[in-house]
């Protein structure tokens, strides 16, 4: 079954996923969940008195309507946070059933 919907998945350094959304609400998204989580990737372990910290990360998730979605991505992309290498990636995945 097909929807109108889209999501939408932002995965960024701590702190960023706040910005994102301003700009993404902007730009037409009515809202977000903003998720706490933390890479796994070793090159970015830091060791700090032997343990391994993992970086902190957000996942920015916003369900949007498809006609507005590239409106959304045009609009955050040219963030400073996704010109920096490991600044974050987006990715969007078709939803197949949408409940409001």
């Amino acid at each position: 079954m097909e929807t109108d919907h889209i999501m939408i998945t932002f995965i960024v350094n701590h702190g960023d996923a706040h910005d994102i959304m301003a700009v993404a609400r902007d730009a037409g998204a009515k809202g977000g969940t903003i998720l706490n989580a933390h890479g796994t990737s070793r090159e970015s372990d830091v060791k700090f008195f032997g343990i391994n910290l993992m970086s902190e990360k957000e996942m920015l998730v916003i369900v949007s309507e498809k006609e507005l979605a590239q409106k959304i991505l045009d609009a955050v992309r040219d963030m400073s946070v996704f010109k920096k290498p490991g600044g974050g990636i987006i990715y969007t995945t078709d939803v197949n059933r949408f409940i409001p």
